[in-house]
């Protein structure tokens, strides 16, 4: 169990102390403001109703039924890409490719510019690539697959450094009791680097659920009920994006809108938590 902090006596410490408190402080404070000032305004218009009817009046009135459903098929084109991928590549960085090979700090180096890169530049690639070259247009497979390209450096990334977290002895002790090396990646090594994955994939799906720019250039603008991937669709962040900034009178289904996505991200994050608790730690026990 941690020791308390005991109060400094050296003013330089004492001026340290006080600064880390009064960051800690100061963020605390912005996010309780914001998120005090969304369910303010937002929980008394989200409703079961508001859930699953259609927007009207250019989203004024009715609901966010259409709109959360593209939300969540773009998240899932997003996930069904970029998990294996970022997996597959964490692996190989991590366990199959030496520190000092050209391969492997070129690949690093890359994920690291590409990790810095703003979201409307993805978007402006997306729209080039997937909606133009491969013919895909405006449509819900384009947004998915152009947000995939933005997770997936902080995925990698994070993942290997999960991998690279695992006592070296883990390995020695597979090979000890002969365990293949593809078994003990698939029950030791992987629910051991979990807490990596999982900060990635919460970083990446944040960064996805709340994109605006990437989304408007390849997803499209529209607020009909999606009949495939292929159609088009206007995610939540878009939404809230719109009725905030060019919607007169839409201010009050706007900060319900954001109520219902800061919601969705809480959900999401204890989910993965839970997954890390209760799920793998129990399969990385068993072997």
């Amino acid at each position: 169990m941690a020791e308390p902090l005991s109060r400094p006596q050296d003013p330089r410490e004492w001026f340290a102390f006080v600064l880390v408190w009064g960051a800690a402080a100061l963020v605390t404070a912005v996010f309780c403001w914001l998120l005090g000032d969304i369910v303010w305004h937002g929980l008394s218009h989200v409703s079961w109703t508001f859930l699953t009817a259609f927007p009207e009046n250019a989203g004024r009135r009715g609901g966010i039924g259409p709109i959360l459903v593209s939300t969540f098929l773009i998240l899932g084109v997003c996930l069904a890409v970029s998990l294996p991928i970022g997996i597959g590549t964490s692996v190989l960085l991590a366990e199959f490719t030496s520190d000092y090979s050209l391969f492997g700090r070129m690949t690093r180096r890359s994920l690291d510019v590409l990790a810095g890169v703003p979201s409307i530049v993805f978007g402006l690639f997306g729209n080039a690539f997937f909606c133009k070259t491969l013919g895909l247009g405006f449509s819900i497979l384009s947004g998915g697959l152009t947000l995939a390209c933005m997770v997936l450096p902080i995925l990698i990334r994070s993942t290997e450094e999960g991998f690279r977290a695992v006592p070296a002895s883990y390995r020695l002790s597979a090979a000890a009791v002969g365990l293949s090396r593809t078994t003990t990646l698939v029950h030791l090594l992987l629910p051991a680097a979990v807490p990596g994955l999982l900060v990635g994939l919460v970083l990446g799906v944040g960064r996805a659920i709340a994109e605006t720019a990437a989304l408007i250039f390849t997803s499209g603008y529209v607020d009909r009920m999606p009949g495939s991937l292929l159609d088009s669709g206007r995610s939540l962040s878009i939404h809230i994006f719109d009725l905030s900034m060019n919607v007169s009178g839409g201010d009050a289904n706007a900060y319900a809108s954001a109520l219902v996505l800061v919601i969705l991200l809480l959900a999401i994050n204890s989910a993965a938590s839970w997954l890390a608790t209760y799920g793998l730690h129990r399969k990385i026990m068993t072997v």
